[in-house]
């Protein structure tokens, strides 16, 4: 099915061209008495070739643009496809409840477990509803809530990273951000239960990192995780936002890149063109992934798993001495 032409990416769109005239094609063939099979063929077999050369040589900055693709499955899309019987619990006991970050009580292939995750919206009002997937000092205490939950009943802690960062509001400020993002990191790596974090869009900085504390941690194909973004690294370091693309590249976010940096376990593939173009196909890659992971930390105990944790982050880095 193709892409309505609103969500296209500016090196996806002769892609998308082509598919809706072979599309338009197929239609006309259906309805009228003329058939244009050997056209259709032809034109196929053009986008086949195309769509190997857009997406088989992206650069960091178009991976960027597709991990923020606004018709990009969110985390409540997989939460659909991959959990069942999902109870939402909403707030922190302190403040508020903050709709940027989602979680509750859900099953995993049969089992209990716990869900958390960011949650942008879909359009303007959802948008301003989720904060544009932007948390508050009070989401991050919802999340440590519900990983107090887990713990208390020995239930499996799934995380889904999709954010551009903490919000760097005054408000947010003022009730504590860097506390409540420190205060998760820390009750996250003694927690004894199996973590497994996924970034499933934008990985931005603490506001990412506040959940993912995890035994393993995944990426999308097309996903980023980065410390800062392009927009804003390229104006501290280029005085000039403009220069995104650029500081794309030196920053080497990718999946791809984290990978090879040993920050991350594995990099789960997504459908050709990205997970927007086929949601189910990226739910069931993913949930292969997750049920692969799920098995192998099961097997631990609640020491084995606080030790593993802390030997997965302790081994990050590189460093010599001359």
């Amino acid at each position: 099915m193709p892409i309505k032409m609103t969500y296209a990416l500016d090196f996806e769109r002769p892609l998308i061209e082509l598919e809706n005239k072979i599309e338009e094609l197929k239609v006309l063939s259906e309805t009228g008495a003329t058939h244009f099979n050997s056209e259709i063929l032809r034109l196929e077999k053009q986008a086949k070739k195309l769509q190997a050369k857009v997406f088989g040589g992206l650069t960091r900055w178009q991976v960027v643009q597709l991990s923020r693709h606004s018709a990009r499955p969110y985390f409540l899309d997989y939460l659909h496809y991959l959990f069942k019987d999902f109870c939402e619990l909403s707030g922190d006991r302190c403040f508020a409840d903050d709709m940027a970050i989602v979680g509750g009580l859900a099953k995993f292939e049969g089992q209990p477990v716990v869900v958390i995750g960011h949650q942008k919206g879909r359009n303007t009002k959802e948008n301003m509803a989720r904060n544009f997937g932007m948390p508050r000092p009070e989401g991050y205490r919802k999340a440590r809530r519900l990983m107090e939950l887990a713990a208390r009943f020995s239930r499996p802690v799934f995380t889904f990273i999709d954010t551009p960062g903490a919000y760097p509001g005054m408000g947010a400020e003022e009730r504590g951000q860097a506390e409540a993002i420190a205060v998760n990191l820390e009750y996250m790596a003694a927690l004894p239960v199996p973590i497994i974090a996924t970034v499933i869009g934008e990985g931005g900085s603490g506001g990412a990192l506040a959940i993912g504390v995890a035994n393993r941690v995944l990426m999308l194909e097309h996903s980023v995780y980065s410390v800062i973004s392009p927009e804003a690294c390229s104006s501290i370091l280029y005085r000039d936002a403009t220069k995104a693309p650029k500081a794309a590249e030196a920053l080497k976010l990718t999946a791809k890149d984290i990978f090879q940096f040993r920050v991350i376990n594995e990099v789960v593939a997504e459908p050709v063109g990205g997970a927007h173009r086929d949601k189910a196909k990226a739910a069931e890659l993913l949930g292969k992934a997750l049920k692969k992971h799920h098995q192998q930390l099961a097997k631990m105990t609640p020491k084995q798993l606080i030790a593993d944790r802390y030997e997965r982050f302790r081994a990050m880095g590189v460093f010599s001495v001359s």
